[in-house]
């Protein structure tokens, strides 16, 4: 593995990488978006509710995948990089061993939390005692998720992201199958209960694991890893296998306070908006109930998306930052933040304008045609996720050149911001009250991480700001476009129903790409994110 990838330049293998993570981040999200459209469905007159009740389970769910495992797969992954970098492969391969048996007690630990603290959980969130049996469902994914992720881990500490994207699609379709089956058999044969098909589509989570691990353990017994992991202690190794594990743990502390962020800032929301909602209005507990999925659960099946490619983004980078760090290499590492946030800059921006643009029709394919305030929240949090990108990439950035005291305390800066703006902001604008206070609170964050990372590396700012400049003018050609098709489309296609914002998207989103991607293979933007292969794209377009 190693022999292959020396002969690959950092570029060459950030591409390679950014294109397995994004294609097993952005397959999975896609399938976990998708299948919302008939499971949304069969929920009938409960759908709101239901998708409510979804995704207050799936966010503490997700906050207790974050604590359970401490960030260990990023600080695996560096600490592996770190002893293949300083030629002491055994090591690492005994280190990620050590953690396998840690982490297996530590699921365990967070799992019989989150099953006895259910119902405080339910409370907080006022999501009623429909709440409870979903994140008891959830507990079982609580136990096996930390193992499956160190050896995730261990994978992106080599550079090899292909097991770790193709276990990420594994995991989601039989997690997706499982979810359909179960919610089709019990709302259309079978009791109508929709909290117990809830409660079944959350224990999918539990399900897809086992596909997850069956094909990790695959791809280490192709690359012959299985006895380094699972094998006899070799016997040339000297370790201490406590102070790695000590030296780990520190590494993966700061990873998983400031990767939680996402879910902290949501989390707040749903233990906020609710109660202060009750008291500055006269909503129902149902009409709440349905305002949070408007605002959080519902855009966050298409948000996710667009926020996945940036977690690989992140995810790739941080090995090779390391590296360049321990080999105290200033101008490569200033080279890789760069190219993070231009390969970042380049998917985003274009991304969520678009999506902004076709809002109506996008919403329609999943949830039906939206009702009251649903276009206006799904659209506030479209916009909200650059600054979500932004974040999910700076953080584990300045974490890989060793500044995780840094990482720790912007974070907290932009967590009480949060705190602060959260309720007179609910007051004021009411659901939209928490996209806009999360959106201030993390550019806190964001301004001084990027300035310690140009501190750090001393990167190019200004490369930065020509590819941002030079991103939103195409994005600009580009909107302009797609909105003036959009316009000629609606005289012979209303989008009014879930086939028609089908074909609608369908066209006018195909246009979008093939105006942006031949703009960016003209400017040779989109060289940064394809490397050569986007020469041969240009030869093969006739657009040189």
């Amino acid at each position: 593995m190693s022999d292959k990838q020396t002969k690959m330049t950092q570029q060459e293998q950030m591409v390679r990488g950014t294109a397995w993570l994004t294609a097993g981040n952005f397959i999975s999200r896609l399938l976990g978006a998708v299948y919302i459209i008939p499971w949304y469905a069969w929920m009938g007159r409960f759908a709101p509710e239901a998708n409510a009740l979804f995704g207050m389970g799936y966010e503490i769910y997700a906050l207790f995948l974050l604590i359970s495992t401490v960030g260990i797969p990023v600080a695996v992954a560096k600490q592996v990089s770190k002893y293949n970098t300083l030629g002491d492969p055994k090591k690492s391969s005994y280190l990620v061993r050590k953690i396998l048996h840690f982490m297996a007690v530590l699921g365990a630990v967070f799992a019989a939390v989150m099953y006895l603290g259910s119902p405080v959980f339910a409370t907080m969130s006022r999501g009623g005692k429909e709440l409870v049996p979903v994140l008891r469902s959830l507990t079982l994914a609580v136990l096996v998720f930390p193992s499956m992720s160190v050896l995730r881990g261990f994978f992106q500490g080599f550079n090899n992201l292909k097991p770790y994207a193709m276990s990420q699609i594994a995991e989601q379709v039989v997690r997706v199958i499982w979810m359909l089956l179960t919610a089709f058999f019990i709302m259309k044969l079978g009791s109508k209960d929709y909290v117990e098909a809830v409660t079944q589509s959350t224990f999918a989570a539990f399900i897809g694991m086992f596909a997850g691990i069956a094909v990790l353990i695959f791809f280490l017994w192709k690359n012959n890893l299985l006895d380094a992991l699972f094998g006899k202690k070799p016997e040339n190794v000297d370790i201490d296998t406590k102070d790695l594990l000590i030296e780990t743990v520190k590494e993966a502390i700061p990873f998983i306070i400031t990767g939680s962020a996402i879910q902290v800032f949501k989390l707040i929301d749903q233990f906020t908006f609710g109660n202060s909602m009750a008291m500055f209005t006269d909503y129902s507990n149902r009409e709440l109930k349905v305002l949070f999925a408007y605002f959080s659960t519902n855009p966050g099946k298409v948000t996710m998306i667009l926020i996945a490619v940036a977690t690989a983004i992140a995810g790739v980078g941080i090995p090779l930052l390391t590296e360049n760090f321990v080999k105290k290499d200033k101008k490569a590492a200033a080279r890789l933040v760069v190219n993070n946030l231009q390969m970042l800059l380049l998917f985003m921006i274009p991304a969520v304008v678009g999506s902004v643009i076709l809002a109506r029709p996008l919403y329609t394919i999943f949830y039906g045609l939206p009702q009251g305030q649903a276009l206006g929240l799904f659209i506030a949090s479209l916009l909200q996720t650059i600054i979500l990108a932004i974040y999910t990439v700076l953080a584990p950035m300045l974490q890989a050149l060793f500044e995780n005291r840094k990482a720790i305390r912007y974070f907290v800066y932009g967590v009480i911001a949060k705190f602060i703006l959260q309720t007179p902001f609910i007051y004021f604008f009411h659901a939209y009250g928490p996209i806009l206070s999360t959106t201030i609170a993390l550019l806190i964050p964001i301004v001084l991480m990027y300035f310690q990372i140009q501190k750090i590396t001393g990167f190019n700012r200004l490369a930065v700001r020509r590819t941002s400049l030079l991103v939103i003018i195409l994005t600009a050609i580009m909107a302009f476009l797609v909105a003036a098709a959009a316009w000629l489309l609606g005289f012979v296609l209303t989008d009014t129903g879930r086939v028609a914002s089908l074909i609608y998207i369908v066209i006018v989103g195909a246009i979008g790409v093939s105006v942006y991607g031949i703009l960016a293979l003209v400017t040779r933007l989109l060289d940064k994110m394809l490397g050569s292969r986007a020469e041969a794209l240009r030869r093969r377009l006739h657009l040189n």
